[in-house]
C-alpha cells in the first residue's frame, strides 16, 4: 500500500462507497480499506485510498463535490 494514499476516512461504509463512486466517475480508480475491528464493529474507520499521483485531484473532487 505504500504506493496509495488516504483521502478520505469514515465510520459509515456508506459513505466510503459514494466517495470511492464519485472518484471513479472522475476517472480515478479507488479502494477502500476496511479498518474496522471485526468482532463488534464499533472502533474503525473505512479509508478510501488512491494512487499518490492522483491524491491531490481526489481531495479537491472530496472537499468541492461532495457533501454530506
Amino acid at each position: 500500500m505504500k504506493n496509495w494514499k488516504k483521502v478520505y476516512e469514515d465510520g459509515s461504509p456508506v459513505r466510503a462507497e459514494i466517495v470511492k463512486g464519485v472518484l471513479e466517475d472522475c476517472g480515478i480508480k479507488a479502494v477502500i480499506l476496511n479498518k474496522k475491528e471485526s468482532v463488534y464493529q464499533i472502533h474503525g474507520q473505512y479509508e478510501v485510498m488512491v494512487s499518490v499521483t492522483e491524491a491531490l485531484k481526489a481531495i479537491n473532487i472530496i472537499k468541492n463535490e461532495i457533501s454530506f
